[in-house]
């Protein structure tokens, strides 16, 4: 349905037991409010709430409720397109909910919903700490980990979901619960990695981790060297200690003025990266690569909170269209053929085709693990373009699937529901038992589904 006047006298007396924002269609702030990241996404929700507290999320939950409505959590919109049309929803953007609060003896910090991984990895680095956070610091925490989150040192920490201590949730029925091992276990379990359809995470606690010394960067070539470069790179991984954690891509740079000169509208083949360790040592794991001599390289010691910025992902909305793809091995033959689909001279468009090495502690469940305790992969594809023009829209799609069908031979079963972007059978994420209790517990405390999530977990028995 879409929201009319009918409910005026509810929708004002939320408003007036509300300390942030709510927006109808057709309010001065609601576009500004119901924008994803991805600037191609248009939703177009019943209602925008930006929440300043848990108890107002509780607010916009019983309402929803008693309006007939669900209610679309959002911190970022990365991830955004994934969802289901939002005319039925009101969508709760916890953009305002940003706080952080650090325990550095203890090496633990809570992140409120809308926290973004720059909010917490630049105050932790200035302390000698480091978050498992992602590649960008304009990603959010609470999203992150509800898809697992991958990070510059998850060959050696693993996912971060599964480095949560605690969670503050709102149920479907507006119960303000907390959640750990002890308490309310299932959905602790449920909410690390398993998709944010069983309840709304207003704050979480994680663990912190001592990083003493660690190296990253990137080194570049001319991508007309991207067959050697990413052969070689393959090769090196093979053996790799868990250490290290590292992506390969072809890029072509945007010929847009804010990027430095030096890379701006070049293409390149890129390794990037992170090692924990001294200078010494990463040097030395480092030695074949470098060996390459890349035109430039940017790897050095540097501090914890460098690692957002590292991959050089963009730190605004953007458009953009993308596709992933899990591998279960990655021969020199799949290298072949994506430098066929990709390379220079394949008369692709794509902003970037990208190669992450996982495995390490990725492969293995943690004691405590969440409903995602590992990645059953060795390798994920990931790609994506820029609609800079209507043309270069249309031939995106083609492009990914091409590049998706180069790879087919050695696609692993699962998703990573992270770098999935459109809709997905979330059932093909996880093991079947593990899906089946997602499911009991999604039944247990949102029976109606009433939280609509970008990855659907349906209740049992419907």
């Amino acid at each position: 349905m879409i929201f009319t006047a009918r409910p005026t006298v509810e929708l004002d007396t939320l408003r007036r037991q509300f300390s942030g924002d709510i927006h109808a269609p057709g309010d001065a702030g609601y576009d500004d409010a119901r924008q994803a990241w991805n600037l191609l996404v248009d939703q177009q929700p019943a209602l925008v709430a930006v929440p300043r507290t848990a108890q107002d999320i509780a607010a916009v939950v019983r309402f929803a409720r008693e309006a007939g409505l669900r209610v679309a959590p959002q911190g970022t919109g990365h991830n955004a397109q994934a969802r289901s049309g939002l005319q039925d929803s009101i969508l709760l953007n916890t953009k305002l909910m940003r706080g952080v609060r650090i325990d550095a003896e203890r090496r633990r910090a809570r992140v409120e919903a809308g926290a973004l991984c720059g909010d917490l990895t630049a105050p932790a680095s200035e302390l000698g700490l480091a978050a498992l956070g992602g590649s960008s610091p304009d990603v959010g925490l609470v999203g992150f980990c509800l898809g697992g989150g991958i990070g510059w040192m998850a060959r050696t920490f693993g996912l971060c979901c599964n480095s949560i201590i605690s969670l503050e949730v709102v149920t479907a029925d507006g119960q303000e619960l907390t959640c750990d091992h002890q308490r309310n276990p299932e959905l602790f379990w449920a909410l690390r990695g398993g998709t944010g359809s069983v309840a709304i995470i207003t704050a979480m606690e994680l663990q912190l981790f001592d990083v003493p010394e660690l190296y990253a960067g990137a080194m570049l070539w001319p991508w007309e060297r991207a067959s050697e470069i990413l052969h070689a790179w393959r090769e090196w991984t093979l053996d790799a200690p868990e250490s290290v954690t590292t992506s390969a891509r072809i890029l072509q740079v945007p010929p847009v003025p804010e990027i430095p000169e030096i890379v701006r509208g070049r293409q390149f083949v890129v390794i990037d990266g992170a090692v924990l360790g001294s200078a010494a040592y990463a040097e030395e794991v480092l030695a074949p690569l470098r060996a390459l001599e890349p035109e430039i390289d940017l790897f050095a010691m540097a501090p914890p909170a460098a690692l957002s910025h590292l991959h050089m992902d963009p730190e605004h909305p953007v458009p953009g269209i993308g596709d992933h793809q899990m591998l279960e091995e990655l021969p020199a033959e799949a290298i072949d053929q994506l430098v066929a689909v990709a390379g220079h001279e394949s008369g692709s468009s794509l902003l970037a085709v990208e190669l992450r090495h996982i495995g390490g502690a990725l492969s293995r469940i943690p004691a405590g693990a969440g409903a995602c305790g590992r990645l059953e992969a060795a390798y994920i594809l990931f790609a994506v373009g820029t609609p800079m023009t209507p043309e270069m829209a249309a031939a995106i799609p083609p492009r990914l699937a091409q590049v998706k069908a180069a790879l087919e031979p050695w696609k692993a079963t699962r998703p990573y529901l992270n770098f999935a972007e459109h809709p997905t059978d979330t059932s093909t994420a996880f093991g079947t038992d593990a899906f089946a209790a997602l499911q009991v517990i999604k039944a247990q405390y949102d029976p109606y589904d009433m939280i609509h999530a970008n990855h659907a977990i349906a209740p049992a028995g419907r």
